[in-house]
């Protein structure tokens, strides 16, 4: 199917979305960490100047990063290359993904790794709206990237549920104005039973009951008592909470998010968001508009690409639009912006990538994956945290897994290299695997159900660094260049 957006209905839904992210994060953001309930009146902040947020400023080291790899070259790895690059803050998850990353640890690994505090946490969902943009009415792909997005600081734990969540919630908006049925629909993206799902059904529940919004929020913090703070479940529940009682009135949706507390200007800042995309630059109240005006200050982006950013929430939206359909096409849509009809197809659109999203909920949380070079990755995957003990066996699979077909399957000698006095038992060769029709529009882009495993035995010698470098050369029959697939365990 050709899919069709009326170029200037998209741009004023987008535009709308970070005109009401701005607006949440600055209406919310003097009562950030607040542990009771509040009563705001609105704004307590300068007119025209919005707060700076890293909810936003992530965003737009997303869309540096798309500049930098294109469409087809955006990956997690991309995604964790940008954070080293653009990525200032060392707060919380942000910093253990930091760390992680410098030593080498790849996502989601990078997230999971020595970060049992903050995997359940809140830096991830908030910065999903730049996904559903790019992918407006195709909620698997917006889950795709926010996936990837979400697993450098977050692992695969109830943080990266949340992003998968409101991408795709905010991904269906743009073409769904029942808000009932849109919140209803985000569920079925992530597992029924983990702790953000039963957190978003019992605020439906309350509402439907007729309980107050006060109490509805009390609700949700007794449920997410052991989780505390700062915690996605109990966030992203507060958000929602703003959208159903708020019921379409915009600064009311605002109002009683912040008024729930905790992370305010993340919760406030995601309605603002939804309710943007959904309803337009019209949905939002003119003196609202007036008053945060068009600016973004940024706080989060190195400095020294401070010159490449968009200073406007105008420019940020131009600069997304151009990628629309390269990102879709890289998920084998054909979409187009025109000046017509849009031509949209929601069950149609809804099967692209369908399923995607499962594959993550089944793989080991200590894994990563090596996409280049583009017709071969390759899945590394340890039982539990790759942590090095003298004389201590530890094991680990490479799956290697081609993209494209080829006349016959790929043959690979293996060569591993490893500290001094390390060594290591594996297979030689490697046999990859055909895919069954790599040409199938509704085959995933990376299927891994279609593998050729390499099993690895390592046992560390006496000379365990704080980082040790394994690499798993492999020479292929179908390329001059050899397939590196670099390990890195922890001393």
């Amino acid at each position: 199917m050709n899919y069709k957006f009326n170029k200037e209905t998209i741009r004023d839904k987008i535009l709308a979305c970070w005109i009401g992210k701005n607006i949440g994060g600055t209406v919310g953001g003097p009562f950030e960490g607040q542990t009771e309930m509040q009563d705001i009146p609105g704004f307590t902040t300068a007119k025209g100047e919005p707060l700076p947020n890293d909810d936003l400023d992530l965003q737009i080291a997303w869309l540096m990063t798309i500049d930098r790899s294109g469409a087809r070259g955006l990956d997690a790895n991309e995604l964790a290359h940008s954070w080293m690059m653009f990525v200032t803050p060392h707060w919380n998850e942000y910093g253990v993904a930091h760390k992680n990353l410098k030593m080498g640890l790849l996502p989601p690994l990078s997230g999971e790794f020595d970060n049992k505090l903050w995997r359940n946490s809140n830096g991830a969902w908030i910065r999903t709206e730049i996904w559903a943009c790019l992918a407006p009415g195709f909620p698997n792909v917006a889950a795709k990237y926010a996936i990837m997005d979400a697993s450098v600081d977050h692992g695969l734990g109830e943080g990266t549920y949340a992003a998968i969540f409101t991408a795709a919630m905010e991904s269906i908006a743009f073409f769904e104005n029942d808000m009932r049925l849109l919140i209803e629909t985000a569920l079925s993206y992530i597992p029924a039973q983990c702790m953000l799902a039963n957190s978003v059904r019992l605020v439906l529940e309350e509402y439907d009951k007729g309980t107050p919004y006060r109490e509805t929020r009390e609700k949700v913090v007794e449920l997410n008592e052991k989780l505390g703070w700062f915690q996605a479940p109990g966030n992203v529940a507060f958000a929602v909470i703003g959208l159903i009682y708020g019921e379409g009135d915009f600064k009311n949706s605002v109002i009683y998010t912040v008024n729930c507390g905790d992370d305010t200007d993340c919760t406030a800042g995601t309605v603002g968001a939804v309710l943007g995309i959904m309803n337009g630059t019209a949905g939002i109240p003119d003196d609202w508009k007036e008053y945060i005006g068009d600016k973004i200050n940024q706080i989060c982006i190195n400095p020294q690409y401070i010159n490449y950013v968009p200073k406007t929430c105008t420019d940020f939206t131009d600069r997304v639009i151009d990628y629309i359909c390269d990102i879709l096409r890289v998920n084998r849509v054909t979409a187009e912006l025109t000046d017509g009809e849009t031509v949209y197809d929601r069950e149609e659109a809804f099967k692209v990538l369908e399923g995607y999203s499962e594959d993550y909920y089944t793989r080991s949380k200590y894994s990563y994956d090596i996409t280049r070079p583009a017709y071969i990755t390759a899945r590394v995957e340890f039982d539990d945290e790759p942590i090095a003990k003298i004389g201590e066996e530890l094991k680990f699979k490479v799956k290697f897994q081609q993209l494209f077909i080829y006349g016959e399957p790929i043959e690979g000698y293996v060569n591993i290299t490893m500290p001094e006095g390390w060594s290591a038992t594996y297979r030689k060769a490697v046999h990859i695997a055909k895919p069954r029709d790599i040409m199938s529009v509704s085959m995933p882009y990376q299927d891994y159900s279609i593998t050729s495993d390499l099993e690895v035995t390592v046992v560390p010698g006496e000379n365990i660094s704080a980082v040790n470098k394994l690499y798993v050369n492999v020479e292929l029959n179908t390329s001059p260049i050899p397939f590196v697939v670099p390990v890195t365990i922890v001393g």
